[in-house]
């Protein structure tokens, strides 16, 4: 059994941008993990989406080989995404290691989600080595990124490792700090082989890939492990390590990081966060794994053809097991047939299923609107949650309606304070304190409704602070407001499909906004169409589309005014027929078209 003392497992964490892959590029590069003829940027975003983008979406393990003091050490890197969205990746990775680098942009300084990342590791009483990248550039400005990480992460100034991930600068010392600041694994009390599942995938061939990080013991190909989640027993087909290609090897100790192919087919037979251990060496009790995620956002997705419904299914059930943020359940809806409701952690998030689904696995979906979870408080004193607006009873049974809020904390340059916070207001937020981060920034902390960050609040926030501007976010319990469900009305009825909660002041403006965008996409028919949008029996917005019309007085020539009068009553007559009895079909467009309406346009 090789010795603990020589391996070190470390993740890379950071605000969205700042580098991270560029320097898992380089440690790959010096310690020779990767031939030069593999070399490539971005080299562990192994996802087409993720080299599109130029951001990670998936942590990604590797194990490296580096030598110093005539010792072999082995390194287990996991880099991981920066995005909030995506901190329950983050997480996972960290639940997986001893140390993390933290990497700070010498441009742009201490950003939110490198505080939030930074508070994960702390919790989990990780080694932190902070690392200032992005040195070679003309506007770096290292003092800066000293001051706020002495005040604001309460990091001391000597730790500090300057660097430029780019051209390679300082990555050689940033690796012999890994191996002097780092502790290497310990082994537990207990002598039972155990090994935590920190992600998975679902292999088409092999079947599910569990990764592992083994605490106790070691996993050998061929024998027998057990599942502490459903107690399944399974075989082992084969054990390795990440470099970064998947490597078979013969067993996989204690202290590393790799992954165990069991003989499992189903993706709902393994869960991340489950204990592994050896049916003959079994351990006594599961390893503390990691606190279930809920979703705050959720939208409906749905196979433009019906067909396509079981397909769907099972590629989602392959895409949660790979992910674990995200949940589904199927539900059907009067316009779009059978579906799924789906939660995600963040918009981001959603943007990125939807787009795998239709990449990966070649599935033609459409998303509703996206909404939250309300807590509605009925007159009979019972709560019903809601996320779905098709759902919300009666509103003469309601009493109230409460919607979820975040805490956000934003930083931004001093300059910008004034419009930030006129964006908080708009966005019916409020700015509980202002701290200064240095001479130059501050952070705002405001409680704001979940609802209301959903769609554009991001790109508003980029916009009005010229980009410098940060946010990071977390849930902040519930509060009581003045919501409705606004109804979308086509002909006289309601599309479910169109229907959402929103605040009474906004209403009107959400409702002529929707009415607009159906009239546009909705083609005409030989009657007239009415587009209305409602809060009960009240209409606030209207819109009508065109009838299509034939000219009957062509054949009317001459004569008497009468004659053509007759004619034109004989019409109308005919096209009030039609509208009691015509249906109106919604192409698939509309809903596409209507769905994309965001409150920026």
């Amino acid at each position: 059994m090789r010795e603990l003392e020589l391996i070190r497992n470390f993740s890379i964490i950071a605000h969205i941008d700042h580098g991270k892959s560029t320097l898992a590029d380089r440690l790959l590069e010096l310690t020779d993990t990767v031939g030069a003829r593999d070399l490539q940027e971005q080299l562990l975003d192994n996802m087409e989406l993720e080299r599109e983008r130029g951001i990670t979406i998936k942590s990604h393990p590797v194990r490296m080989r580096y030598h110093k003091d005539c010792q072999d050490y082995e390194l287990n890197l996991i880099d991981t995404p920066g995005h909030v969205d995506f901190t329950y990746e983050v997480s996972r990775s960290l639940g997986a290691c001893e140390g993390a680098l933290l990497l700070i942009d010498a441009t742009q300084g201490v950003q939110a989600q490198t505080v939030a990342n930074v508070n994960l590791a702390f919790r989990q009483n990780l080694a932190i080595i902070p690392v200032i990248n992005k040195i070679d550039l003309p506007a770096s400005d290292p003092e800066m990124c000293y001051e706020q990480m002495e005040e604001i992460l309460a990091l001391p100034r000597e730790d500090a490792i300057l660097c430029s991930a780019k051209s390679g600068v300082g990555v050689k010392e940033i690796l012999d700090a890994v191996i002097e600041r780092i502790p290497s694994p310990t082994m537990p009390e207990d002598d039972g082989t155990a090994a935590l599942i920190f992600d998975s995938q679902y292999d088409a061939y092999r079947g599910v890939v569990t990764y592992v990080r083994v605490i106790n013991g070691e996993f050998r190909r061929g024998s027998k492990i057990r599942f502490f989640n459903n107690q399944l027993e399974s075989e082992i087909k084969e054990v390795g390590y990440f470099s970064p290609a998947m490597i078979a090897s013969e067993t996989l100790a204690a202290g590393s990081v790799g992954y165990v192919i069991p003989n499992i087919k189903s993706p709902a037979d393994t869960k991340i966060g489950d204990t592994v251990t050896d049916v003959k060496n079994p351990c006594a009790k599961p390893l503390p794994g990691f606190r279930e995620i809920h979703p705050m956002v959720f939208s409906g997705i749905y196979p433009i053809d019906t067909a396509d419904y079981e397909q769907l299914k099972t590629n989602m059930g392959k895409l949660q097991l790979n992910d674990a943020a995200f949940q589904y359940q199927a539900e059907t809806s009067a316009a779009l047939g059978f579906g799924f409701r789906c939660g995600f952690l963040g918009l981001l998030h959603m943007e990125i299923i939807q787009e795998r689904l239709r990449r990966e696995y070649d599935m033609d979906i459409i998303a509703t609107y996206p909404s939250v979870i309300y807590h509605v408080y009925l007159k009979n004193s019972t709560m019903r949650e809601v996320d779905n607006p098709v759902h919300l009873p009666d509103p003469s049974e309601i009493d109230r309606i409460e919607e979820p809020l975040i805490k956000a904390r934003i930083m931004m340059p001093n300059s910008y304070i004034g419009d930030v916070m006129n964006l908080i207001m708009n966005k019916r937020g409020l700015c509980t304190h202002t701290d200064s981060a240095d001479a130059h920034h501050v952070i705002i902390t405001a409680e704001m409704p979940m609802h209301e960050i959903l769609i554009d609040f991001h790109d508003k926030l980029k916009s009005v602070t010229r980009g410098y501007g940060s946010m990071d976010y977390e849930s902040a319990g519930y509060r009581a407001d003045k919501l409705v469900k606004l109804d979308i009305m086509v002909n006289g009825e309601s599309v479910d499909a169109f229907s959402s909660i929103v605040h009474v002041d906004h209403a009107y403006y959400r409702g002529r906004q929707l009415a607009k965008r159906l009239q546009e996409a909705i083609p005409p028919q030989m009657f007239q169409i009415a587009i209305q949008a409602a809060i009960g029996s009240k209409i606030v917005a209207r819109e009508t589309i065109r009838q299509l019309r034939k000219n009957v007085l062509a054949k009317c020539y001459g004569g008497d005014i009468t004659r053509k009068r007759k004619l034109l009553e004989k019409q109308k007559e005919g096209k009030k027929r039609m509208k009691m009895v015509g249906r109106v079909h919604i192409p698939q467009e509309a809903f596409v078209a209507v769905l994309k309406t965001t409150d920026n346009e």
